[in-house]
């Protein structure tokens, strides 16, 4: 039997207290109605609707790489008057009803919810809280068998005292929505058209109401406010932590990562407080990671040191490599085997060889640096005219002096020495020496002017 995924992301979402609409909140570095249409992936559905409305357009944009069909909900009047709205793209197999502010929810448990699904089974996913406030309760009969859901504004006090709560989360037929669907009533204290209602017509019909649970309560848990928000930020990356420790990584403190993409690692990696992994990071054998880094889109060979605050965005690093502290590597960074990369150095579209070193307060941008080089403090390369960029290559073995500025477009020869202070904007040849500085001039016993008194 196929499936369609409804996702029901509408809302505004006023608690917030932002202008931004609700789902598109940031979970773990990306919306979190993409959480929910990625694991709703995994079912192999045949079509996957997202139900808009407040921000309609900057929905559709944050999901215009996505393989899902857009249906309006132009007023708000209810989950049921939302699913309604996708009612017409729908095929003619199972129906499975999601949220875009639920981002946590596991495709095992939507897999176990779905397996019974047919026109004699409704699936429900409902969850069992120590504290139920807030949620609509399952109701059952003598039997155990579900057969209602009431919401809490509307229960009695004998319902309230029902801690089995609706997460929202059903699964059923697109035939049986077609017929229950166009009998929902908004009589009740909201005023809306509550898709749980179907969970009665189904119980009229005979139609069996089979549940399911997940095994964690986070899973099902909506964000309705920036606490939640947090709440659910952090037990998302406390199972990445899990995760990543069960594989053999060192972290220094589980509470302290944030994972905002994928993180891969090899063994025996160490990993600081604070720091933060964005887009495909890969950390090759005995990588240390030093305190409040920040690398995204990376790849950080074996035995590679990176030093605290340092951060590192689309670089390539090879083995034995070491980093900062304080080191920026920008896109287009490539180090090789034994490179350093010290305190204050900034580089950027630069490759630098083996055994190179640059070890403090340097700009190397858009230049080749081959093996053994050995870059000075204060060293800048020249890149940028006003117009255009310009490449720097510095051969083998040369030794660029401290506070030295390379102007590209520059070619600086194997074994070549650059003196202390110079600025070079001419070709330096293999083993020469290249020093530019104006004359130093001594005056001895020289007065130095001095204010006068009034």
């Amino acid at each position: 039997m196929t499936l369609d995924v409804v996702i029901l992301a509408a809302g505004q979402g006023t608690r917030m207290r932002s202008t931004l609409p609700k789902v598109l909140h940031r979970l773990a570095g990306k919306p979190m109605v993409r959480h929910v249409i990625d694991n709703a992936a995994g079912l192999s559905a045949e079509r996957t609707h997202v139900v808009v409305g407040h921000g309609v357009e900057q929905v559709r944009e944050a999901l215009a790489d996505c393989r899902v069909r857009f249906a309006l909900q132009a007023e708000q009047k209810g989950t049921g008057h939302a699913v309604a709205q996708a009612l017409d793209g729908l095929g003619d197999g199972r129906v499975l009803v999601l949220y875009g502010d639920v981002p946590l929810i596991r495709r095992e448990t939507l897999e176990a919810l779905l397996e019974r699904v047919d026109e004699e089974h409704l699936g429900l996913l409902t969850v069992t809280l120590a504290d139920p406030s807030g949620y609509g309760r399952i109701l059952r009969d003598a039997e155990g068998r579900a057969v209602a859901i009431v919401e809490q504004k509307d229960a009695s006090e004998a319902e309230l005292a029902v801690r089995e709560c609706n997460t929202g989360i059903m699964a059923m037929t697109a035939a049986q929505l077609r017929r229950w669907l166009p009998r929902l009533s908004a009589d009740n204290a909201q005023g809306e058209y509550y898709l749980t209602d179907v969970i009665a017509m189904a119980a009229a019909e005979g139609v069996s109401i089979v549940t399911a649970q997940p095994a964690d309560p986070l899973e099902v848990e909506g964000v309705n406010n920036r606490a939640q928000m947090a709440r659910l930020e952090r037990a998302h990356q406390r199972g990445i932590a899990e995760r990543l420790m069960t594989e053999g990584v060192a972290l220094a403190d589980p509470d302290r990562i944030d994972v905002r993409g994928r993180l891969i690692c090899g063994h025996d990696v160490e990993i600081d407080v604070g720091c933060v992994f964005e887009g495909e990071v890969e950390l090759g054998e005995g990588v240390r990671i030093g305190p409040h880094c920040v690398i995204r889109d990376s790849h950080i060979g074996a035995e590679t040191r990176v030093e605290p605050h340092s951060v590192i965005e689309g670089a390539v690093i090879a083995g034995r490599s070491t980093i900062g502290p304080f080191a920026r590597l920008r896109p287009g960074s490539r180090l090789a085997v034994g490179a350093k990369v010290g305190n204050f150095v900034e580089t950027k579209n630069a490759e630098v060889g083996e055994g190179s070193k640059i070890n403090h307060l340097s700009y190397v941008g858009d230049a080749r640096l081959g093996r053994g080089v050995n870059v000075g403090a204060g060293t800048i390369t020249c890149n940028y005219d006003g117009a255009n960029k310009h490449r720097t290559e510095i051969g083998d073995d040369a030794f660029i002096g401290s506070n030295t500025a390379l102007v590209a477009p520059l070619s600086i020869g194997q074994g070549a020495t650059v003196g202390a202070g110079s600025t070079i904007s001419k070709d330096v040849a293999d083993n020469a020496l290249a020093v530019s500085r104006s004359r130093q001039i001594a005056k001895a016993d020289w007065p130095r002017p001095r204010k006068q008194d009034d």
